[in-house]
C-alpha cells in the first residue's frame, strides 16, 4: 500500500514541473522512509529498486517525454539493476534520489539513481533499460535527444557482466 500511496505523491508533484528539465539534467526526487518500507529499523533492500522505478517516472516527467511516450504506446521495461550499497537508510529518514541518464544508445538507456539520506549516500542504483512499443524496440535516442560520445567503462563491465 505505501508503494502506490508514494507513486502516487510522485506522479502528482512531478506533474506541476513538467517539461521542467532537460534530458541530460539531473531529477531530483524525496521519499520517506516509512515502516512500510523498513525491516525492524532501516529501508529493506528491495526498496531502493522501487524508488528507483518512481524516479524514472519523475524523470519522464520532469523532463516532459512520459505523456508522449503514453500516447505514442511505448512502454519501458528494465533489463537490468545494479545496487551498490553505501550505508543503510534508518526509519523516517528522509531519501533524496538523483536521477541521471548515463548513456543511450539504439537498444538501451543507463540510469543512475543516487539516494543520499542523513547527508550521505546510502545507495546507487543503474538501472539497464529498453523504450518498446509492443514486441519492438524504440531508440532511445530518438526518445532522449542526447548524444553520447562512448559508452562508460562501468556500462561495459556491466553489459559484459550481463552476457556472462
Amino acid at each position: 500500500m505505501s508503494g502506490l500511496l508514494r507513486n502516487f505523491i510522485a506522479f502528482v508533484s512531478a506533474l506541476f514541473a513538467q517539461g521542467c528539465k532537460a534530458a541530460a539534467d539531473v531529477t531530483t526526487v524525496w521519499f520517506w522512509v516509512t515502516p512500510f518500507d523498513a525491516g525492524l529499523r532501516v529501508l529493506k533492500s528491495d526498496k531502493f529498486l522501487q524508488f528507483a522505478e518512481t524516479a524514472q517516472i519523475d524523470y519522464l516527467l520532469k523532463v516532459g517525454k512520459f505523456f508522449s511516450l503514453v500516447r505514442s504506446g511505448v512502454g519501458f521495461v528494465n533489463l537490468a539493476q545494479v545496487v551498490t550499497f553505501a550505508r543503510p537508510a534508518v526509519m523516517f529518514s528522509r531519501v533524496r534520489v538523483e536521477t541521471r541518464l548515463m548513456y543511450a544508445d539504439e537498444r538501451c538507456a543507463y540510469f543512475s539513481h543516487t539516494m543520499h539520506a542523513g547527508g550521505s549516500e546510502v545507495a546507487q542504483v543503474v538501472v539497464k533499460m529498453k523504450f518498446k512499443k509492443g514486441r519492438i524496440t524504440v531508440p532511445p535516442v530518438s526518445l532522449l535527444p542526447v548524444s553520447f560520445a562512448d559508452k562508460p567503462a562501468a556500462l561495459q563491465a556491466l553489459d559484459a557482466a550481463l552476457a556472462s
